[in-house]
């Protein structure tokens, strides 16, 4: 049993995974988080310091939802946070499109497939258990 305290209220509670915090807090977080977009909704053209002030929550807690995908705003909404690589305005994640496409194609060619499928067929033909022939030892 992993027992921990809540980040938010200080209780103890027996910790499962993701962030230490008690089953209350977790449920009144998603609670606000629900206000939140509701608000966001139904207020298209609001900041976040408007939203932030209208909904009590922090301006923090907007951006981390914004950066887990939790949070979408609207095109030509007010609201949009800078792609952490280049700082264009995007409207959820941690990257816009084009920084993604980047990341993406410099991965793939980070990785030669074609030299590592041969490098595998090679290693499995030396790697096989060999036998001793029973009657040539004698």
């Amino acid at each position: 049993m992993n027992v921990r305290n809540c980040v938010k209220c200080g209780k103890i509670f027996n910790y499962i995974s993701g962030v230490p915090m008690c089953p209350v807090c977790k449920s009144d977080l998603e609670d606000q988080f629900q206000v939140t977009k509701k608000y966001i909704r139904d207020n298209p053209n609001a900041n976040i310091a408007q939203v932030a002030e209208e909904c009590d929550i922090s301006i923090k807690l907007i951006h981390q939802w914004v950066r887990e995908e939790r949070l979408i705003f609207a095109e030509g909404s007010a609201i949009g946070i800078e792609c952490e690589l280049c700082g264009k305005t995007i409207r959820t994640g941690k990257f816009c499109e084009q920084c993604k496409h980047d990341i993406q194609h410099n991965l793939d060619g980070a990785y030669d497939k074609k030299g590592a499928i041969q490098k595998l067929k090679d290693d499995k033909s030396k790697n096989k258990m060999r036998y001793l022939n029973k009657d040539n030892m004698r």
